[in-house]
């Protein structure tokens, strides 16, 4: 990832730095530079609108994006870093759906 202050996008959208919020948007100034990436929660509320639409979406409803979220993404590095509490496992983990495995013998219900 590095130290640059981008590599703060990644973190803040896939690693966990409250219990129970699983990714986080970014209203700093570097969105006017990267195409207002940092509206993640938005974007998966609503991926089909655009990216130059995505603070409308914040703005017509703020009372949904009324949740933690971050203003620099060099802090979340630092954030990151220096916090014991935050590392490479720090993220949501699933379990996976039990799989269904056909022996080609099942009973027909009738």
């Amino acid at each position: 990832m590095g130290l640059h202050p981008m590599a703060g996008h990644f973190i803040s959208e896939h690693y966990t730095f409250k219990k129970g919020q699983e990714t986080y948007s970014y209203y700093g100034p570097l969105n006017y530079l990267a195409w207002n990436v940092g509206y993640h929660n938005e974007h998966h509320d609503f991926p089909y609108v655009s990216w130059s639409r995505l603070p409308k979406v914040k703005e017509i409803a703020p009372e949904y994006y009324e949740m933690p979220s971050y203003d620099s993404w060099s802090g979340v590095i630092y954030k990151y870093i220096t916090d014991p509490e935050i590392g490479p496992y720090s993220r949501i983990k699933r379990g996976m759906p039990a799989a269904t495995v056909s022996t080609g013998e099942e009973k027909k219900v009738e």
